[in-house]
């Protein structure tokens, strides 16, 4: 019956024509990860159709690699389930390419074993296996299995029918005067039958594709935004409850947040707001508005379930006119407000401060105390979609000495990407696209021997979580930042102490072509400061 749901499900991945995201526009999954005396650069595609294949590509940046091995883990099953490995391809010196076969939907990792004369390691790279798409059928295949359909139909109703005749036929006897009749009522009970074969068959097909549709295919958890007394509410709405939602009891924290959530001003992109909203019930986070500029918001959501499963929940909120400036309680939380994009104009910035002017690859721009960033890509190189880039960030004091940056949520820096008409969206870390807290989760599961994950009492669960989170932010910042950067091992952008390098790299390839802009985050002295920069991205060069 499994091998049967395969291949419905393999063919009703060509069967339908339209398109869902389930990472807003951003399905791939970048890593870059240090383990033992190797430095790789992670490059996954996961398929829009499950089953199907994931493309795996990895760069060798340091260390002596001669063999990578790959598979897929679920953490459903565990590595105790999982398939074996399978060797990819090296396609020149430093890379190596192939595939991994993806068989169910859920949060799922690569394990890839890197095997050379500097050792044997083991990266783990989470992948959220899901179906996001309904691919049609090119008509020429369709009208071609029609005829044959038609054939075998017509030949199948007639050999029936011929064996239903023939059979009362006695040899050295001649045929019978009613022969003819005979083979025609046979046919007549072939066609009848296979009839109702065919209607059975179709009915079951239409089962599984209503079920595909309403059950496989993936949808984020629908959320309902407002603002109001200075507030941002975000509630999940339960309403369209499917039955393979998420445990909303069993989301966890990623780099010590339940929830990151940015909020972008449209059309312009001229208003940015990273929030960190705290749980208040089981549907409902809530996080203080700052001093944004009335308008209307994009909201981009991320959260993490105990599975390593990542997501991100969207919605628009009208953010209202504020008479006063808000306090914000988590110095976590920040915003900036520039100017416009290019592809759309807004209404005038007035009475708000700290206005940056957002700048381009290779151009330097100011932030909030007096410092720059520049992206150190030149300005003239035009960046090419697909192509996987990492993204070098600078910054200097105002005196244009290399400014010493403090830990920002245990890590370099945090990056958000936006393309100007929405529909890309990703939050990036110097490690790449993933969750560290989707990693956590899935090598934790490695550990375990069984075959079967077991989901904990969730109340029991959801109040262990407030409680750690209690306790983390009542720390001192260094200690709270040294507490996170402990749980994210093999970081190729490690910071020693309070102060670091001035530099922020970031690795991501660009979706598809268009108008994208940037935030760029770090700390300094005590404040989150925010550089923004807009790219152009062109269709690759062949």
């Amino acid at each position: 019956m499994k091998r049967i749901q395969f291949l419905f499900l393999l063919l009703l991945g060509v069967g339908f024509g339209s398109e869902t995201n389930a990472h807003v526009g951003s399905p791939g999954v970048v890593v870059q990860k240090r383990v033992g005396k190797y430095q790789v650069l992670v490059s996954v595609v996961p398929p829009d159709v499950v089953p199907g294949t994931a493309k795996v590509t990895v760069f060798v940046e340091q260390g002596r690699i001669s063999q990578v091995q790959a598979r897929p883990v679920y953490f459903r099953s565990g590595d105790e389930g999982a398939p074996s490995s399978d060797p990819l391809s090296m396609v020149t010196a430093g890379r190596f390419e192939g595939i991994v076969w993806l068989m169910d939907s859920g949060s799922s990792s690569v394990e890839l074993q890197l095997e050379g004369p500097d050792g044997t390691e083991k990266v783990v790279v989470p992948v959220v296996s899901v179906a996001t798409a309904q691919r049609s059928m090119p008509p020429g295949t369709g009208a071609a299995l029609a005829v044959l359909a038609l054939v075998l139909v017509a030949i199948l109703i007639t050999t029936i029918g011929a064996s239903l005749a023939d059979a009362t036929m006695k040899p050295g006897v001649a045929p019978p005067a009613n022969l003819g009749r005979k083979r025609l009522v046979g046919m007549g009970i072939a066609a009848v039958l296979v009839a109702l074969v065919l209607t059975g068959g179709r009915t079951w097909w239409n089962s599984w594709a209503d079920d595909y549709r309403n059950q496989n295919l993936y949808r984020a958890l629908p959320i309902r935004a407002t603002a109001e007394g200075g507030n941002l509410s975000i509630r999940v709405d339960t309403t369209a409850w499917r039955r393979n939602s998420r445990p909303l009891s069993l989301i966890v924290p990623d780099h010590g947040k339940l929830m990151h959530a940015f909020l972008v001003r449209t059309p312009g992109l001229d208003a940015f707001a990273h929030l960190h909203p705290e749980r208040r019930d089981t549907l409902t986070y809530q996080s203080t508005l700052p001093n944004l500029p009335a308008g209307k918001y994009l909201l981009y959501a991320d959260v993490v379930y105990r599975s390593g499963f990542a997501e991100t929940l969207t919605d628009t909120v009208e953010v209202p006119a504020r008479n006063k400036m808000a306090t914000v309680t988590d110095p976590d939380d920040s915003y900036t407000v520039t100017n416009a994009t290019a592809e759309a104009k807004t209404p005038p910035l007035t009475g708000l401060k700290d206005i940056a002017i957002c700048g381009k690859p290779g151009v330097r721009t100011s932030l909030a105390d007096g410092s720059g960033m520049i992206w150190e890509e030149r300005s003239n190189t035009a960046l090419e979609a697909g192509k996987l880039y990492t993204m070098r960030f600078a910054v200097s004091d105002p005196a244009g000495k290399p400014a010493a940056l403090e830990p920002y949520l245990g890590m370099g820096g945090h990056a958000a990407i936006l393309a100007t008409d929405g529909s890309v969206y990703i939050h990036l870390h110097p490690v790449g696209t993933y969750s560290m807290a989707a990693e956590e989760a899935l090598s934790k599961r490695f550990a375990e021997t069984s075959r079967v994950a077991l989901n904990p009492n969730p109340l029991r669960f959801r109040d262990s979580i407030d409680t750690y989170l209690s306790s983390l932010k009542a720390l001192p910042e260094f200690e709270r930042n040294s507490r996170l950067m402990a749980g994210m091992p093999g970081m190729g952008h490690e910071m020693k102490g309070t102060n670091h390098t001035h530099v922020i790299e970031f690795p991501y390839a660009f979706p598809k072509a268009g108008s994208y802009r940037v935030w760029v985050q770090v700390k300094r002295a005590g404040k989150v400061l925010t550089g923004v920069f807009d790219a152009e991205v062109k269709e690759p060069i062949l």
